[in-house]
């Protein structure tokens, strides 16, 4: 998939557990770990903005896009 997502980096910046991480912004481990693994086949804006705030980070700072290779 041509977006990579960079949580486990900016939660590694911000020295943060993915525990610490889900209460904050009041979601499942699973529900994060998913994300966090790239899985997600989406996130809500509402989401990624309670991750931002969390981490005090840009949208641009969790997730990269990468053209795939032909």
């Amino acid at each position: 998939m041509p977006i990579i997502v960079n949580l486990d980096v900016m939660m590694a910046k911000r020295k943060m557990s993915l525990n610490e991480l889900s209460e904050k912004v009041d979601l499942t481990l699973a529900n994060l770990s998913i994300l966090k693994t790239g899985k997600a086949k989406a996130v809500r804006f509402s989401t990624l903005e309670a991750i931002c705030k969390a981490l005090d980070c840009q949208p641009g700072d969790l997730l990269e896009f990468r053209k795939e290779e032909e």
